[in-house]
């Protein structure tokens, strides 16, 4: 029994290890992870500017960039001083709706095409957004939102306190309760 566990815990380990391994499948023309397209910021709001950098296509070859998922159409990509690759912008056309659009970019020498996501959201992850108004916690507060609520709750407290000072006084003095 103990020799089966191990052949079976070994057998399961190599084909782990072989799966791990191996490469996964590429789709013809397409570039495998480390040479997709990078999309910057990864989440914008329309109207706002999104520039997409690859470097599958390397720094020397033409590039021709593709945004017309999300309304922006075709915008060229050219290689950048200082950096390896390519780099293109685009603006989002304040008329897109919130979704994800994936974005491509084909490469001129080989008809490598190369893909990258871009989010529209309708509120910028940039902005801060504050908290407005009363939390409703059924507790209340000490200057609530309606002054006569205030007013109320203040004259029900010295009522109670009134009377509670009345029955300590009349237990004190032996008159009973």
């Amino acid at each position: 029994m103990r020799r089966t566990a191990r052949l079976l815990t070994g057998t399961a380990l190599a084909v782990a290890a072989v799966g791990l391994a191996a490469p996964a499948p590429a789709h013809a023309g397409e570039a495998a992870a480390t040479g997709g397209l990078e999309v910057y910021p990864a989440s914008v709001v329309p109207g706002e500017r999104a520039t997409v950098h690859t470097v599958a296509c390397g720094a020397d070859g033409p590039a021709a960039g593709d945004a017309s998922a999300v309304g922006a159409g075709a915008f060229p990509l050219a290689p950048v001083a200082g950096e390896t690759g390519t780099t293109g912008r685009f603006e989002v056309p304040p008329s897109a709706q919130p979704g994800t659009y994936e974005i491509v970019a084909t490469c001129g020498d080989g008809g490598l095409r190369v893909t990258g996501d871009l989010v529209v959201t309708l509120t910028s992850a940039r902005e801060q957004v504050y908290p407005r108004g009363s939390v409703k916690t059924g507790v209340g507060g000490a200057l609530g939102p309606d002054p006569v609520q205030t007013a109320a709750g203040v004259a029900a407290l010295a009522v109670a306190a009134a009377g509670g000072t009345w029955l300590l006084h009349r237990r004190a003095r032996g008159d009973g309760i």
